[in-house]
């Protein structure tokens, strides 16, 4: 269970830079203690005829302490990498506002998958109510029903998105009816430009963190990718991206005017 929890979260950093060494670390440092404190204990146990007279497991505790110690240390120190020189700005589309007319641009997304599994664990949690309500299982409804209903919440916000991009910056709003919702004021976006990504490259599908930053995964292919001078870079998989690059960019430069 340690060692898969490590990998996913190496494949989930993609290129982020600290989270591999930590994760060796930890690797390291829980592996080892782990093992040396199961170890002591056998033999502490060894050749006895009660647990009352087993030995002394202090010894044994501190040397795995050291030892983890070590590992973990030599797990960060083995992963370190050079320091990642600056990227320089992404030059991306910019679209020419004709003076004194003001520009909005709309765009929306779903994923059927997901609005299917949002349906399916709503109506496990519906059946797990009815059927505490129907003497039919003695676990109380609320317990029973909760992590589906959870679920469904959660799969419903991740299952549609929609972006707004205007004279105040970029919107994006999730689920049916648009809440939560993520604003980016436009003098805060650095730059916007258009990327194909793929859920394998950002780790799945909605709502993923990664060493790309964070990304709004619906559907393979374009995405709307924006930089803000603070934070990591955000991207939304929605159409007609470039277009929405082309005026955040427009509107970031008249602000910075």
């Amino acid at each position: 269970m340690l060692a898969f929890v490590v990998v996913l979260t190496l494949r989930r950093a993609g290129a982020g830079r600290d989270a591999p060494g930590w994760a060796a670390a930890g690797l390291g440092f829980v592996g080892v203690t782990l093992l040396g404190g199961q170890a002591s204990i056998v033999r502490a146990n060894l050749d006895r005829a009660d647990w009352h007279e087993a030995g002394s497991v202090t010894s044994g505790v501190v040397g795995t302490l050291v030892v983890a110690a070590a590992a973990g240390a030599a797990g960060l120190l083995a992963t370190r990498r050079a320091p990642d020189e600056p990227r320089p700005a992404a030059d991306g589309p910019t679209l020419d506002i004709p003076a004194g007319q003001r520009v909005v641009w709309l765009a929306r997304t779903s994923n059927s998958w997901l609005h299917a599994l949002a349906a399916l664990t709503g109506l496990l949690a519906i059946t797990v109510v009815v059927s505490a309500l129907a003497g039919l299982t003695g676990l109380p409804f609320l317990l029973g029903a909760a992590p589906f209903a959870c679920a469904s919440l959660l799969v419903l916000g991740c299952s549609s998105v929609r972006a707004r991009v205007g004279e105040q910056g970029l919107d994006v709003a999730f689920g049916p009816f648009g809440w939560p919702a993520r604003h980016w004021a436009a003098e805060d976006i650095e730059s916007a430009r258009v990327e194909n990504r793929t859920p394998a490259q950002v780790g799945g599908w909605g709502y993923r963190l990664s060493g790309l930053g964070t990304t709004v995964m619906l559907r393979g292919g374009e995405c709307l990718v924006i930089r803000p001078s603070k934070g990591r870079e955000f991207a939304v998989s929605v159409d007609d991206a470039e277009r929405g690059a082309a005026l955040l960019n427009s509107l970031s430069a008249r602000h910075a005017r």
